[in-house]
């Protein structure tokens, strides 16, 4: 797994996007052909951080060297794990996050470790509303070098309306193909937290599981349910993240008028993993 120096578009002279003029002074033009190249240098791939997941066989996001995830840095709040348990509905946080921690320094041990064995962990978490995904997608509207980003929300009010906690794609075994390498997952928050001198940025999400062992006949586009089974949600790491996903609902009874599209995933029970919304994941998610 691969991780890169992402240069915000932002941060890029707007002539290194379009061709230069023909009377622009030699001396400016190289300097800014230095600059891009300079930028170009800068992404070069890193090593990732181990990725805990509640799969026993489980695989750092492999589908593009240039693909990562970051956490945005404005709008954040450090609290303790205890203080925000009650606001996001999930009393065991604290627990979870031990258990990550532990997963994190003990990646090849698939067996399940006692609420003894777990790490203390008393500091505070950092919270933030939402995420950043950075991939390659030269067949969509990208910047430079084809590099395509989009934000993933996870915050209890949208626009001063309902919360909004969005869907994403993790990657959970890099050796298989498509959506068998995947799972659908709903974001509950983003954050991070240092321990022993390690950031960790996470997730906190809730499951859907894969329904069949292939897509739809009809649609070709895979089905998935959320896991309603009292299973707890899990902690990933940030990098495990692959995008957002988009889960439609067809069917052919009527919708109640009063069902607002913001309560959605919250009330309907199967969801198809809409390939077509573009052509990245129309090349991914098959």
């Amino acid at each position: 797994m691969k991780r890169m120096i992402v240069i915000h578009h932002t941060t890029l002279p707007t002539m290194a996007l379009t061709e230069m003029p023909s009377v622009m002074p030699s001396t400016t033009a190289m300097v800014i052909r230095e600059m891009m190249k300079t930028m170009m240098q800068l992404m070069v791939p890193l090593s990732r951080p181990t990725l805990s997941s509640r799969r026993p066989h489980v695989s750092i996001t492999s589908l593009d060297s240039v693909q990562c995830t970051y956490l945005l840095t404005f709008k954040v709040r450090k609290v303790y794990p205890e203080d925000i348990a009650a606001e996001i509905e999930q009393p065991n946080l604290p627990d979870l996050i031990r258990q990550f921690i532990y997963d994190q320094q003990h990646s090849d041990d698939v067996s399940n470790a006692s609420i003894s064995d777990l790490p203390m962990f008393y500091d505070k978490i950092t919270v933030y509303p939402s995420a950043l995904a950075t991939f390659y997608a030269p067949s969509d509207n990208s910047g430079i070098g084809g590099m395509h980003r989009e934000r993933i929300r996870a915050v209890k009010s949208w626009r001063s309306g309902p919360g909004r906690y969005d869907t994403i794609f993790v990657n959970t075994d890099s050796s298989a193909d498509g959506m068998r390498g995947l799972d659908v997952a709903r974001v509950r928050l983003f954050f991070s937290f240092s321990h022993h001198g390690v950031e960790y940025p996470c997730a906190l999400v809730r499951w859907f599981s894969r329904v069949g062992n292939s897509p739809d006949d009809h649609t070709g586009m895979w089905v998935v349910q959320p896991d309603d089974d009292g299973s707890p949600p899990s902690i990933i790491h940030l990098d495990s993240i692959v995008r957002a996903a988009h889960l439609p609902v067809f069917g052919l009874e009527r919708v109640p008028r009063a069902l607002s599209f913001t309560d959605t995933l919250d009330k309907f029970t199967r969801f198809y993993v809409n390939k077509f919304v573009d052509h990245h994941t129309f090349e991914t998610v098959f």
